[in-house]
């Protein structure tokens, strides 16, 4: 007889027990979440609902700065266009000076940032040119005469029927061509530079002057110089530069984008580093086409310069000032700069506090307009907004 095997009460125990959790895990496996996910997940979402947000700040009573808050409002703000700028010369009042022949120089006379007034001989030229030109004057001249005398003999025999109709018309003929090559030598020599009255004690002494001299066509200053000794000149080339530096010009180039802010006759601000100075001035000249490599206008403005301080070619600053519109401002020690961004501190009840991104314009007048991210009305921090940072991040921190 074969011997039975006896299970004790406590190993029975101990493998319902293991039976019965083994189909707890099968029952959670086949129907949702295992139970410790679900464990989990409920801790995570108790940590999310129990951290603060690190955005908003509360102040207690005993905060050590005190905090105003004033409403966001509206005002009449005109936006500032700054533009990058040049001091140049009034093109008015500028004279590119050369010689009226071709020759020698064999005088310089005006130097570098001498004073001239009109008429002033700048250098002397000496031109073979010049006093060929005036030869054929005197030959053309004395030609004419002797023409005039021809046809006043010749209209006395035609009076005492001596000659015939035929004779006089033919030496009223050769009088009118001498008197043309008279008038065609004259005008050559005014081309040349001589003046009438110059012209006239030629035709009366016949004293031939092959020199010439280069004179100031304007009253300025001597800005340029490209002669020199010896030099041999011709009418095209510029050897002087004389310009008024009285008044001179402040020149700009206005993205087209902002070109509707610019109109002729605005008063500007110009900021010349150089002199560390502000000066006003008047536009006189908005261009009416868009450079295309650059995709700017330039504009134009003309300065009064009487103490010559602003010199050709200074760098320059153009504030233009645009048509004011009504905007929603801020004071500037308001504004809180966090993470490269523009800030302020919004109530959202009482004293406490949203930092709140916003982009804004510059600075006029200790406000700034507000762009975009605040309504009129909404209460801001207008003092304090530094230290109730500081507050915030603190919090933040712990």
């Amino acid at each position: 007889m074969k011997p039975r095997l006896k299970i004790q009460p406590l190993a029975l125990a101990v493998l319902t027990a293991a039976f019965l959790l083994a189909g707890c895990k099968e029952s959670a496996n086949t129907n949702g979440k295992p139970a410790a996910d679900e464990v989990s997940t409920a801790l995570n979402a108790g940590e999310k609902a129990a951290r603060p947000d690190p955005l908003v700040v509360s102040a207690a009573p005993d905060f050590g700065t005190a905090l105003k808050v004033v409403p966001a409002g509206a005002r009449s703000v005109s936006d500032t266009l700054r533009v990058a700028g040049r001091v140049d010369f009034d093109e008015y009042r500028v004279s590119r000076i050369g010689a009226t022949v071709t020759g020698r120089v064999i005088e310089i006379n005006a130097r570098l940032g001498q004073t001239v007034k009109v008429g002033d001989a700048l250098a002397v030229i000496n031109s073979t040119e010049l006093g060929q030109s005036q030869l054929d004057y005197i030959k053309a001249r004395a030609q004419a005469d002797l023409q005039a005398r021809s046809v006043e003999r010749a209209r006395q025999l035609f009076a005492a029927d001596v000659i015939g109709r035929a004779e006089l018309q033919r030496r009223e003929s050769e009088l009118a061509i001498a008197s043309a090559e008279q008038r065609a030598a004259a005008d050559q020599l005014r081309v040349l530079g001589m003046s009438a009255a110059a012209i006239s004690r030629l035709g009366n002494n016949g004293a031939i002057n092959s020199v010439t001299p280069v004179v100031s066509t304007v009253a300025g200053t001597v800005v340029e110089r490209s002669i020199t000794q010896g030099q041999v000149v011709q009418p095209a080339d510029a050897l002087y530069v004389v310009a008024d530096l009285s008044e001179v010009w402040v020149t700009a180039e206005v993205p087209e984008q902002q070109a509707a802010l610019v109109r002729a006759g605005q008063q500007v601000d110009i900021e010349v580093p150089a002199l560390g100075a502000r000066l006003t001035g008047k536009l006189i000249y908005v261009a009416d086409t868009v450079n295309p490599e650059t995709r700017t206008v330039t504009v134009r403005s003309r300065v009064n310069n009487a103490e010559r301080q602003l010199k050709p070619a200074m760098l320059a600053t153009m504030l233009i000032q645009a048509a004011p519109a009504q905007r929603i401002v801020v004071p500037a020690e308001a504004v809180v700069r966090e993470n490269n961004a523009d800030h302020v501190f919004v109530e959202i009840a009482p004293r406490t506090f949203r930092l709140t991104p916003v982009r804004l314009g510059p600075e006029s007048g200790g406000q700034r307009p507000v762009l975009d991210g605040l309504k009129a009305g909404e209460p801001i921090v207008a003092t304090g907004a530094f230290h109730l940072n500081n507050e915030r991040k603190r919090k933040e921190l712990e």
